[in-house]
């Protein structure tokens, strides 16, 4: 027979044991629950307030640096000095060889032009980003004279005519469309001054059309893909200068 008080110091030690109960446990997942998806709403609010610094920062800086060009020098980029064309690099057909890289940057910089801070001191036209995924990418810009189409002279008929454009190289569908919602107030890969650079000088009349990739397309592919992992697809795109 069992003393007494020995059967309380058992009793005590058996409830002092006993798990977390079903409420317990509900509160506790409740709260994980709250940690991650706060964790995963932050997580993305950073993503598109850096997004956001792509555009303001570095697209429309360089949109103002090529303006700033232009008034000062009298000519786009790369337009010979002797017998302007009017054209990016000088040409005098549509479609002409992209401004880029080292001569571009060096051709702003002997204007005296101010250009955006980019992804380092040394890389003025590029600037990094992250995608959907979380993954690195990068955005290069490039100036060019290319076909664009336009309203023709008759109701719903499209002509092409050289324009000069900002190339913007590497563009996520997010961030393609985040960019041409702020630039035409719609996502439309075909109308307006960004578009897809398989879409600029489509003379096919369509309405709505988006951009050909999405952000669950894997980079270098075509095909849809569910992995989280992996880094997202890109396209080119041009923004139509003024001049």
């Amino acid at each position: 027979m069992t003393p007494i008080g020995r059967s309380n110091t058992i009793s005590r030690a058996t409830r002092t044991q006993t798990g977390f109960s079903l409420v317990e446990l509900s509160i506790v997942l409740l709260v994980i629950g709250l940690l991650i998806g706060a964790a995963a709403i932050g997580r993305d609010l950073q993503r598109t307030a850096a997004n956001q610094r792509i555009s303001t920062d570095f697209v429309q800086g360089w949109q103002l640096a090529y303006e700033a060009f232009v008034n000062g020098v009298g000519r786009p980029p790369g337009d010979v000095a002797s017998s302007p064309t009017g054209s990016v690099n000088g040409v005098t057909t549509p479609a002409g060889t992209a401004l880029c890289d080292t001569d571009m940057v060096n051709a702003f910089l002997a204007a005296g032009v101010r250009l955006p801070e980019g992804r380092s001191s040394g890389q003025p036209d590029r600037a990094a980003y992250l995608d959907s995924n979380g993954n690195p990418q990068e955005v290069q810009v490039c100036f060019q004279s290319v076909d664009w189409a336009e309203p023709g002279a008759a109701l719903g008929s499209f002509v092409t005519r050289p324009r000069n454009v900002m190339v913007l190289r590497g563009l996520t569908f997010s961030m393609a469309s985040m960019l041409d919602q702020q630039i035409d107030g719609r996502s439309d890969a075909r109308f307006g001054r960004l578009r897809d650079t398989s879409l600029a000088n489509s003379t096919t009349i369509t309405v709505g059309t988006i951009w050909p990739l999405s952000d669950n397309m894997a980079f270098g592919s075509t095909i849809q893909t569910s992995q989280d992992e992996s880094q997202v697809a890109v396209t080119n795109a041009l923004f139509q200068m003024t001049r």
